[in-house]
């Protein structure tokens, strides 16, 4: 069976499918659906994404739905089939964690440039609103975006803390923790302000400094994980095709199920092992 072949099966078998799912009334499916698009859709726009619930339910619908068919067809294994349904229930969230992580490593590193054109405007003479507009106008989303909203809710009359921590829940990381608790402290106690913005800065830029050198250092432990997961996967497939004969018991046996299954757990915890070792918070 040819390739396109095989992608068109799976394409209309999974539309199939979702139609014959809505006609029967698969509620918990369809309730599972979209609670997941509508935590998607509050989670994209808490980034400034914003999409369509409906569009969302029914992207999600489809990969919970056609992942297992696509699997079903190349391994004609109901088992298979049946082992990739929590993968695709998963791959949305998944797919959203991946979203917001990139944006937080955005926001990381713009951070450091937007305090310092902050204290260079408080130097210049100008307000703390003033020098949010600044950075709002000068810089780049993320960064931009955050800003504007701060900068919006103190023009609607909402007070600086509670501003302040309305940021932090957006965004829950240590660098803005630090910038917020130097603007927090000079509010209150005193003292000058633009020079603690500044201090934060340069202590932010020596942080990404120091991950990137051991991001730098630790890359080929993480290429080892990852290509000590996928051997063993990768040899399985090979000689699946070379000796099917003596693989078929590994796939048609409850033994090789086991096997299998065995193989699956140990393959987790290697590679998240390698991850935990490989992975050094700064």
């Amino acid at each position: 069976m040819s390739l396109p072949l095989i992608l068109a099966l799976a394409f209309f078998g999974s539309l199939f499918l979702i139609f014959l799912l809505s006609r029967m009334g698969t509620s918990t499916l369809r309730a599972g659906s979209r609670q997941m698009a509508g935590e998607i859709e509050s989670s994209l726009a808490d980034a400034f994404v914003f999409v369509n619930r409906q569009k969302a339910a029914a992207w999600s619908m489809v990969v919970m739905v056609g992942l297992p068919v696509i699997v079903f067809l190349f391994s004609h294994s109901i088992l298979f089939a049946l082992a990739s349904v929590p993968i695709a229930m998963m791959l949305p969230k998944k797919y959203l964690k991946r979203m917001r992580k990139k944006r937080i490593e955005a926001l990381e590193k713009q951070l450091p440039d937007a305090l310092l054109m902050m204290s260079g405007a408080l130097r210049a003479g100008a307000s703390f609103p003033a020098a949010l507009e600044a950075v709002v106008y000068e810089t780049a989303p993320p960064i931009s975006q955050e800003f504007d909203l701060l900068m919006r809710e103190i023009r609607l009359g909402i007070d600086l803390d509670i501003a302040m921590r309305n940021v932090e829940k957006r965004i829950p990381i240590p660098d803005l923790l630090m910038m917020t608790a130097a603007v927090t402290i000079a509010r209150e106690v005193g003292g000058n302000l633009a020079e603690a913005l500044e201090s934060v800065a340069r202590t932010l830029r020596e942080k990404l400094q120091m991950e990137g050198k051991i991001r730098a250092l630790t890359s080929q432990g993480r290429m080892q994980g990852i290509v000590m997961t996928c051997l063993p996967l990768f040899l399985m497939l090979v000689l699946r095709f070379m000796e099917a004969k003596a693989m078929a018991p590994l796939f048609s046996e409850p033994v090789g199920w086991a096997t299998l299954a065995v193989i699956g757990v140990m393959e987790c915890l290697g590679y998240f092992w390698i991850s935990r070792i490989t992975n050094i918070d700064v």
